[in-house]
């Protein structure tokens, strides 16, 4: 649980009904994810073009990688929090090769 909360918002740990469903804290989780990987795709297609009159080409290439980055922890902490809330389900997890 302590992981699921680190992904999202502060402010939502102090709503009691997070804490006592894990399941439900795993649906928050992975919607703030979702919006967080779903802004970082918009960021990237969307730099370039927005500010490019305000930003030396060099922080416009430092903001693309930046937003790769994020976009790519993102999407890790979703499929993390998929295993996570199937688990809570009673999934059980098998390996593929």
């Amino acid at each position: 649980m302590a992981w699921l909360f680190d992904l999202c918002p502060p402010d939502y740990r102090a709503h009691e009904v997070l804490r006592r469903y894990p399941a439900l804290l795993a649906r928050f989780a992975g919607d703030h994810v979702a919006a967080g990987l779903e802004a970082a795709r918009k960021g990237w297609r969307t730099v370039r073009v927005e500010l490019a009159d305000q930003l030396p080409a060099d922080a416009i290439e430092a903001a693309m990688v930046a937003y790769e980055r994020e976009g790519a922890r993102l999407a890790a902490a979703a499929r993390g929090v998929e295993v996570v809330a199937g688990a809570l389900r009673g999934e059980r997890w098998v390996p593929r090769l």
